[in-house]
């Protein structure tokens, strides 16, 4: 089976795109996967890493955007739709996957003008305005939360929960946390400044966390340099990178993480059994991250913490509290655990069979 999928952008748009690709690999190892994205580094770097071929398409983003930039977005979209359509018609393309994002349409619309069978997916507990657009052209529409389910047609919806890699999925339960000893930092495949600045001047202003814990950061290739400065003057080990690839060795060894609140990650810290300090990232589109960690928060398995109220003293308070109460930290865990959904991809991936090969 040919399988071409629409993901690009971020690694929260990728990872998911990833597992289920290699799902359908292993399902069918004579098919052949396609990504299609925006071009941008990020993919490239992470596609390569994974093996994974992607064309580009000219495409734009309109929401949020100023009046100038959306009359753009508007001029190259008859572009797009026409690339995504030569794209599909050269690969013979049996299934076309949208992972949601302004590169989502045009690749949706070309599958539906060439009658070609396609699913969405939508790992927000608000969806995004891409999909909620292609939603009346899908055959099928997979969610991660039961929130999602009002802007669908009831009949397309299948409520699986996030696509997540095969190495995230653990056999057994995690150990509980003793106590904090390894904290995993991160914001996404690009980094998150907000959260770097604040998590430096967290250890500066608590001796608790220089004396007691490691660290393990990811910071965004912009950053990096400016935070292992800051580490190393402030005598903190820590271990700092641009992008972290390994995802699944940091989270086992992470005893607290913190991090944004994107769907594909609160997916991997249930898969891990991890309880998260989650700060959404304020300007995601119909702040759909702070819904995502309210979710989260409201099952007991993270405590959310919004940006504006994110300094270095209030995260470096909230660590020594799960510093000191641990019990409450292991009740957290096993809270995260028990909302994980480790065979979302198997599902999806078996409801695209049968959509494109009936029985």
């Amino acid at each position: 089976m040919r399988v071409v999928i629409a993901a690009g952008g971020t690694g929260g748009h990728m990872y998911p795109a990833i597992a289920y690709a290699k799902a359908f690999q292993r399902r069918d190892p004579g098919g052949d996967i396609l990504f299609v994205g925006t071009g941008k580094a990020v993919e490239q770097k992470i596609l390569k890493q994974e093996g994974f071929p992607v064309e580009s398409i000219p495409v734009e983003g309109f929401v949020g955007k100023s009046l100038v930039n959306m009359l753009r977005a508007m001029w190259v979209l008859p572009q797009s739709l026409w690339r995504a359509i030569r794209i599909l018609r050269s690969q013979h393309t049996d299934l076309v996957i949208g992972t949601g994002g302004y590169f989502s349409p045009p690749v949706v619309v070309a599958a539906w003008l060439l009658q070609i069978p396609r699913v969405i997916l939508e790992p927000n507990a608000m969806p995004g305005l891409a999909n909620r657009l292609l939603g009346p052209l899908a055959n099928r529409i997979f969610l991660a939360f039961e929130s999602a389910k009002s802007f669908f047609v009831s009949s397309k919806i299948r409520v699986i929960g996030t696509p997540i890699r095969e190495a995230f999925v653990l056999g057994h339960p995690p150990a509980l946390p003793q106590r904090i000893g390894h904290l995993l930092i991160f914001g996404g495949s690009q980094g998150a400044q907000a959260i770097n600045s604040a998590m430096l001047d967290a250890v500066k202003h608590s001796a608790v966390l220089q004396k007691s814990v490691t660290l393990t950061h990811q910071t965004g290739a912009d950053d990096d340099a400016r935070v292992r400065e800051g580490y190393a003057k402030l005598g903190v080990q820590a271990d700092v990178q641009p992008f972290l690839f390994d995802m699944p060795k940091e989270l086992a060894k992470a005893d607290l993480v913190i991090c944004r609140a994107g769907a594909s990650t609160l997916a991997e810290l249930a898969a891990y059994g991890k309880v998260g300090i989650l700060i959404p990232f304020p300007h995601a589109t119909h702040n759909h991250q702070e819904m995502n960690a309210r979710a989260v928060e409201d099952v007991g398995a993270a405590r959310m913490l919004r940006q504006a109220d994110l300094t270095g003293p209030r995260l470096a308070e909230e660590i020594e509290r799960f510093m000191r109460d641990i019990p409450g930290l292991q009740a957290m865990a096993r809270h995260s655990w028990e909302t994980r959904k480790v065979d979302a991809t198997e599902q999806m991936v078996s409801e695209c069979l049968a959509l494109v090969q009936p029985a």
